[in-house]
């Protein structure tokens, strides 16, 4: 899952690539009790991805020290939406990947749409 993960953000444009390079990319079995908390939610089954940090356009050049933005992605609750739905797990993980890397720009949904038509 870690290398699907890889090759949808090595085939983002040159531009969203090159402004990603600090994000680090994650994957986990399950969501942490706080990162559920910190989306309103209290199953851990619901979550497929989640991008922790700041988005861009909320940066200040003045601001330092700051952990580097992190994209996850939560395996099991892939693996349970795969067997669910019969979506194939490469469009999944390429569909949450680009949602959570939309986070990091501060793009509306419709902007994340566009980004992942976009998306080799």
């Amino acid at each position: 899952m870690q290398l699907m993960a890889e090759e949808v953000l090595s085939g983002l444009p040159e531009e969203f690539r090159s402004a990603l390079g600090e994000v680090v990319l994650r994957v986990e079995d399950f969501a942490t009790q706080e990162q559920l908390e910190s989306v309103g939610l209290d199953d851990r089954w619901e979550l497929t991805g989640l991008y922790e940090g700041e988005a861009l356009p909320d940066r200040s050049i003045w601001e330092s020290g700051r952990l580097p933005a992190r994209i996850w992605l939560f395996r099991e609750p892939l693996i349970a939406e795969w067997r669910a739905t019969g979506v194939v797990m490469a469009h999944l993980v390429r569909h949450v990947v680009v949602h959570e890397a939309g986070h990091h720009f501060g793009f509306s949904d419709d902007d994340m749409h566009w980004l992942e038509d976009e998306a080799d």
